[in-house]
């Protein structure tokens, strides 16, 4: 990582926290009735919502617009429904993103009565305003990701995984106790969040423990070593302006 990196680390323990009975949110950024300025966003970066839905409940129909919304299961099944007509059922090694564009509503629901689903919701602010509603969702090979950052997102349609109307990229990895990799940033003036879902990653010389977030500035590429067995880490690779649109 460059010297003249600049990072912001987010420890799991400060988090804004919503408990709804059914629900359990945590907000890294403001979010409802969690309201930090000093933790809006990160660039492009929005919403960062790590969730927790009881056996049989979910969001109700509810609107969105001019955001992409990308949704990563962690645990269990949510079924999906939205006004394009779509429905499906999402779980851990998918991935599901909504441009709202113009407009979609939609419900998301634990389709197993006794059992959470978790996953996290995240919001992109797009590059283009008032594109058509798309949904889409995908499965992604979990093996593809052992010692390795496996691309689950991009800016390009033909590329690994599913794309977004932004200049973003999107890693997941699972590495074994002492794995090391690099990280290349995609595109220049970008900056990377990286979140950790399972153990304990070193990046650079920060230390960070489960569900820790820390955002990267002004580096070309960031090191990454595992220091637990089966360690899971995303990194999303984002714009740091906001668009101008």
């Amino acid at each position: 990582m460059n010297t003249t990196a600049n990072i912001i680390l987010h420890k799991a323990n400060t988090r804004g926290y919503a408990n709804h009975g059914w629900l359990e949110s945590y907000h890294t950024f403001s979010f409802a009735g969690y309201q930090n300025p000093e933790r809006t966003h990160f660039g492009v970066l929005r919403v960062l919502n790590d969730d927790r839905v009881s056996g049989g409940m979910g969001f109700g129909t509810h609107p969105h617009d001019n955001m992409e919304i990308i949704s990563i299961p962690l645990e269990g099944d949510l079924q999906h429904q939205d006004s394009m007509g779509n429905t499906a059922v999402i779980r851990k090694g998918d991935i599901q993103i909504m441009s709202a564009g113009t407009g979609i509503s939609h419900s998301e629901y634990n389709k197993n009565k006794d059992e959470l689903a978790k996953f996290l919701q995240i919001w992109i602010f797009p590059n283009k305003r008032n594109v058509d509603p798309r949904y889409n969702q995908l499965t992604l090979n979990l093996e593809d990701r052992h010692n390795r950052l496996q691309q689950v997102l991009s800016p390009n349609a033909d590329d690994e995984g599913v794309w977004i109307h932004q200049d973003a990229w999107f890693h997941l990895g699972t590495f074994d106790q002492d794995f090391g990799t690099t990280y290349s940033l995609k595109k220049e003036g970008n900056g990377v969040y990286a979140f950790v879902l399972k153990g304990s990653f070193q990046i650079g010389e920060t230390t960070l423990d489960t569900r820790d977030g820390l955002g990267i500035t002004g580096a070309d590429s960031i090191s990454i070593k595992a220091l637990t067995e089966g360690a899971e880490i995303l990194l999303m690779e984002v714009p740091t302006q906001l668009p101008r649109i």
